[in-house]
């Protein structure tokens, strides 16, 4: 909706500044300002002088050393730019799919073995509520806690109890969650009360997985997915297990999940050929097994309306152990007895909760969480893609992987925002030309573009943001405003050319003259982003990376307009001249000033 908007009331705007804005310019009377309002006509007329005196006295000397030295000017220009691409290649600066918000509430989520009895269950959940107790002691428990709530037999994801996973729920899933005061009434953060309840709690045996989160937000998955796939399954769980290893060693990452769940413990029987001699099957064994334990409809009786079924089994205290089972009598197709322990062989076995295939072959993910700060999930996954990935299927003959989760889905948004960004400058291309009637201005005024892209990575730096892909967004929006403040800039000199010799002369007097607007618009621009950039509150944190970008990205592509444009200006020009290329004023200017512009000799 935030494009909708943005369109909506850049139409308005247009609207206005168009018919409204020149009636009311049309009706305004001289009056001579008196009390408050002549205090501040005053003020303002100071600010003016200001900003005249700056234009003259210290922009146009140094506008000059620049167009003097216009090479040096790009060289320099170039050299910053290259310097922000690889400080952002080269990981010094985190990049998310999607900005990370502390909210007020932790969960841990504990997975057992599936069929996990439930004194099992409620031990763990103990020890999580005890150790989340003592860091809230430690850290004046009436003062920041809320409460905390626990849940056993439903996973219980950052946002409510619901599905965590594809399993089935059960006694194995054990979910506590803390509940803290706002972050403003407290001094420990919700990244680092995680960090120690982690601690507290250790390592506990015998658990499938143990998670926490802080976080809120709308979330792809986990940074870090690699999907594993296989023919053959003990294959495939084995090389799981072991890339699950490899990704622990990283520091920085946390939470590692191989995937392999251990299924529900269960007794397999294989009939043994004594057995098969004696004229038993397979199906003999397990309706007899059945009919034992379970029991065997003996008699249906009509109870009025209901229908009542009689089961036969064996007493509850001849069904109660393992011994039980094994020492089962089975009868024989010929009235003859044998004990199931010599009718079969008898092994422990684990039944599959849930299988997962992708295309029709068998998969497992193996993912990981990582910790802010230490290394980003771009870097694990790039040192795995370069070493451990590369042995691992040297190490399985067959086996396949892909990056799911937040990297499949920053993969898909950043290739869809690539072409959105291209189609973009080509529309804003075309709409250069066309007024100025040239294919080389409308690069002039577009060269303003890739340098927001400093500003807004300055602004990140300063902020203590990563990059995300909100961040992206904004950089892209960034492109349709850097632009104007170029547009001014270059008119201006056409213009001016109408009476210059030379566009250096042209372009002194341009910079000179719309100095102030450039700025202002700057400025204001900035400071209506401020109060997004500077909130606190979790609702606002998801929009102030694109607040970022576009702030701290007008507010430095300013400066750069200021002296890069110009030096471009030029440059174009002595390029025209080398190749005898006869310059002709392109832009309609004529309908929008009808005084000269007075040339100022270099």
């Amino acid at each position: 909706m935030i494009p909708a908007i943005v369109v909506s009331v850049l139409l308005i705007s247009l609207i206005e500044s168009l018919f409204v804005l020149p009636a009311h310019l049309g009706h305004q009377k001289k009056r001579t300002p008196r009390g408050i309002v002549a205090w501040l006509s005053s003020k303002q007329q100071r600010v003016s002088k200001g900003m005249v005196w700056t234009a003259q006295s210290l922009y146009r000397p140094f506008l000059r050393t620049a167009l003097s030295y216009r090479y040096t000017t790009i060289a320099i220009a170039l050299a910053c730019f290259m310097a922000c691409i690889g400080y952002i290649a080269g990981g010094h600066i985190g990049f998310s799919f999607m900005p990370r918000v502390e909210s007020d509430y932790i969960t841990a989520q504990a997975t057992l073995p599936f069929g996990a009895p439930m004194e099992r269950s409620r031990h763990v959940q103990a020890l999580l509520v005890e150790a989340a107790n003592q860091v809230l002691k430690e850290n004046g428990e009436e003062d920041i806690s809320r409460g905390i709530f626990t849940l056993i037999g439903k996973p219980m994801i950052h946002g409510g109890p619901v599905s965590m996973n594809r399993s089935v729920p059960g006694s194995h899933d054990v979910a506590v969650r803390v509940f803290l005061v706002s972050s403003d009434k407290r001094k420990i953060s919700s990244a680092k009360f995680t960090k120690e309840w982690r601690k507290k709690v250790g390592d506990l045996p015998g658990l499938d997985s143990l998670r926490f989160a802080y976080s809120i937000g709308p979330s792809a998955g986990s940074p870090i997915d690699i999907q594993l796939s296989h023919p053959d399954t003990a294959t495939l769980e084995k090389a799981a297990r072991e890339l699950a290893t490899m990704v622990s060693s990283y520091a920085g990452v946390k939470d590692v999940d191989p995937g392999v769940a251990s299924g529900k413990s269960q007794i397999d029987f294989n009939l043994r050929p004594e057995a098969k001699g004696m004229g038993l099957s397979s199906i003999d064994v397990g309706v007899q097994l059945r009919s034992a334990f379970f029991g065997a409809e003996a008699l249906r009786q009509q109870r009025k309306r209901n229908e009542l079924r009689v089961m036969v089994r064996l007493p509850a205290e001849e069904r109660r152990s393992e011994y039980d089972v094994e020492s089962l009598i089975l009868r024989t197709p010929t009235g003859g007895e044998i004990p199931l322990s010599e009718a079969v062989d008898i092994r422990r076995g684990q039944a599959y909760t849930f299988i997962r295939r992708d295309t029709g072959r068998r998969v497992l993910d193996v993912t990981a969480d990582i910790v802010e700060g230490q290394t980003t999930a771009g870097k694990v996954l790039r040192t795995l893609k370069m070493d451990g990935l590369k042995k691992l299927m040297q190490t399985y003959p067959g086996l396949q992987y892909s990056f799911e989760g937040e990297r499949r889905q920053q993969s898909e948004s950043m290739d869809s925002l690539k072409r959105g960004f291209m189609l973009a400058l080509l529309v804003i291309f075309g709409l250069l030309a066309i007024p100025f009637r040239s294919y080389a201005q409308p690069l002039v005024v577009m060269s303003a573009i890739p340098f927001g892209v400093i500003g807004a990575l300055i602004g990140h730096i300063f902020m203590g943001f990563d990059l995300s892909i909100i961040s992206m967004m904004g950089i892209v929006a960034l492109a349709g405003v850097v632009v104007n403040d170029s547009l001014v800039l270059v008119h201006a000199a056409n213009r001016a050319r109408e009476d210059c010799s030379t566009a250096t002369d042209a372009m002194l007097v341009a910079g000179v003259r719309r100095f102030r607007p450039i700025i202002l618009t700057s400025l204001t621009t900035f400071f209506g982003l401020a109060p997004m950039i500077f909130e606190s509150s979790v609702q606002a944190r998801f929009l102030i990376p694109m607040a970022i970008s576009l702030g701290f990205g007008v507010l430095f592509a300013t400066f750069i307009i200021l002296l890069l444009v110009p030096a471009l200006y030029v440059i174009l020009d002595d390029v025209q001249s080398m190749f005898g290329v006869k310059r002709s004023v392109s832009d309609d200017s004529q309908d929008f000033e009808d005084n000269p512009v007075e040339a100022e000799p270099t």
